[in-house]
């Protein structure tokens, strides 16, 4: 473990050099945040947030998309693809949060241990540990490194996780491997290696800035 930290580091610290420190957007308040990310769920960036807007757009407060007619919200967020699962799911998120705190506040999460606002996160249905990890990591400035699809076949290839590891298994697994105070920049960094370089059908190993710290046996050099 000692020898794959200090890989990390040393992947981490190449990233920087290659693309510099990345700014994603402006955060966001935790609750929406937490609902762009169910929003996001098997779309793209593009058509997320074309939805978002959308649903903004149509409703005043997140009060107001809690109580709202289930085929009004479904309308709202077509563009993101699978309206009819998400729609539902995010006002039964939205109730059960109300339910169990009186409000659509989730700032008391940044005063909780980690674990503790994790858990309490993935305990709504719908709610996973990704989405739990964006929410964390970018609206709450807390340690939690989130695993996409790019993250999770990068790393794989980098050999920082092993082969056969579960997404799931890897959240916790890369918040062991990487220093916290990487975590916002490295998860952004390795993304961005994934769409433009490390693609999933053909990586284009050649141009990579990380190149000679890769394991992937498939690179084409």
């Amino acid at each position: 473990m000692k020898n794959l930290k200090a890989r990390a580091i040393k992947i981490h610290e190449a990233l920087l050099d290659a693309f510099g420190e990345p700014i994603w957007r402006n955060p966001l308040p935790a609750i929406d945040e937490l609902v762009s990310t169910i929003l996001s769920q098997n779309t793209n960036d593009i058509n997320r947030n074309r939805a978002f807007a959308a649903l903004r757009a149509k409703f005043p407060t997140w009060e107001a998309v809690r109580d709202a007619k289930t085929n009004d919200v479904i309308a709202a967020i077509k563009p993101a693809g699978l309206a009819n699962q998400k729609g539902p799911r995010i006002q039964q998120v939205l109730r059960a949060i109300t339910e169990e705190r009186g409000s659509l506040n989730l700032d008391f999460l940044a005063g909780l241990p980690i674990e503790e606002a994790r858990a309490w996160l993935t305990k709504f249905n719908g709610v996973g540990p990704k989405t739990a990890a964006i929410v964390l990591c970018f609206s709450l400035n807390m340690p939690a490194f989130p695993v996409d699809t790019h993250v999770y076949r990068v790393t794989g290839r980098l050999g920082l996780r092993p082969e056969k590891m579960t997404v799931e298994q890897a959240h916790p697994h890369l918040e062991s491997v990487f220093p916290p105070e990487t975590y916002y920049a490295a998860h952004l960094n390795i993304i961005r290696l994934g769409r433009e370089i490390c693609n999933a059908r053909k990586p284009l190993c050649p141009k990579c800035p990380i190149n000679k710290l890769c394991e992937y046996k498939d690179k084409t050099v």
